[in-house]
């Protein structure tokens, strides 16, 4: 059992020691939150790559696919804060507007995984027919390394933002289920839950008021490890040629196109690279913060 699912079973088992304060005040998890060194640290760092993304056409006015040969392979600069490329295109806007492809396929993955992994998980976990038909699967799927997976899928659906996000999102949907399953599988057993049942109320009902809002925790915290995974692993597709087709940038196709320049450009695939290392360091971080904030096993002081 991982410590996402011991989080997941603390979860409902603090929910049932008192039904009356399942429900945090969210103020107060706010207020523990914004004290929380790692979690303060991971925001300002993953801030300012959303900042970037968000107002990427005011502070990098230059189209990123704009060629101009006689400026390549301009080191950084005041005219080129990042510096050219092979083409002459400017790296601080292709850089910049690479943050926005990548936040935006993130989401998109977190998206899908919110939704599907957690229907998969809350009907294996709830109802007991559907528990080892659909688990076998999720094991079979997480047998394979997801990167491995994703590679797999987008090798035999080809290179597209789409697809990619497709992709990541199949290949992650299972550890979210699990991470589901095991909350409902503690929670659906719970006092309160079962007077629901002895009350009459159908299955959706008991699963929509009174499972799932006590599934919420572990599932935040996973979500948030699972944006940094995805923006890794749609870098790690583009780079092997299977992400977004160029010339739109992204930092993996960026970096896979400075290998060939490592010797004269350096900067050309240590920027990108830096900006990833940003990103996927402040969202484990925020993943961190969250964990010790929100897991009842923990009660970590900032």
């Amino acid at each position: 059992m991982t410590p996402l699912e011991v989080g997941a079973q603390a979860q409902g088992e603090a929910s049932a020691e008192a039904p009356g304060s399942r429900r945090r005040p969210f103020v107060a998890t706010l207020g523990r939150l914004l004290r929380h060194r790692l979690f303060l640290t991971g925001l300002c760092l993953f801030g300012i790559i959303v900042l970037a993304a968000a107002f990427a056409p005011i502070i990098a006015p230059e189209d990123p696919n704009r060629l101009a040969m006689r400026f390549k392979f301009l080191p950084p600069g005041a005219e080129y804060p990042f510096g050219t490329d092979n083409f002459g295109r400017s790296q601080w806007s292709r850089v910049i507007y690479g943050a926005q492809l990548s936040i935006a396929m993130g989401l998109a993955v977190v998206a899908l995984n919110a939704v599907f992994g957690t229907l998969i998980g809350a009907l294996a976990g709830y109802f007991r027919r559907l528990d080892d038909p659909i688990m076998r699967v999720n094991d079979a799927l997480m047998a394979f390394p997801a990167i491995l997976l994703a590679i797999g899928i987008t090798a035999v659906l080809g290179p597209s933002t789409i697809d990619a996000v497709i992709a990541l999102a199949i290949a992650y949907i299972p550890r979210t289920a699990r991470i589901v399953r095991a909350s409902v599988i503690v929670l659906r057993e719970m006092e309160y839950v079962q007077a629901a049942i002895a009350a009459g109320a159908g299955h959706w009902r008991i699963l929509r008021h009174h499972i799932l809002p006590n599934a919420m925790a572990p599932l935040i915290v996973q979500l948030s490890f699972l944006f940094a995974y995805a923006v890794l692993s749609e870098a790690t597709l583009s780079f092997l040629g299977l992400g977004a087709v160029p010339p739109t940038p992204t930092w993996g196709n960026i970096m896979a196109q400075g290998r060939q320049y490592m010797t004269e450009a350096p900067w050309i695939i240590t920027i990108p690279g830096v900006a990833l290392m940003i990103t996927v360091l402040g969202l484990n971080l925020l993943g961190d913060g969250l964990r010790d904030v929100l897991d009842p096993r923990l009660r970590v002081q900032p």
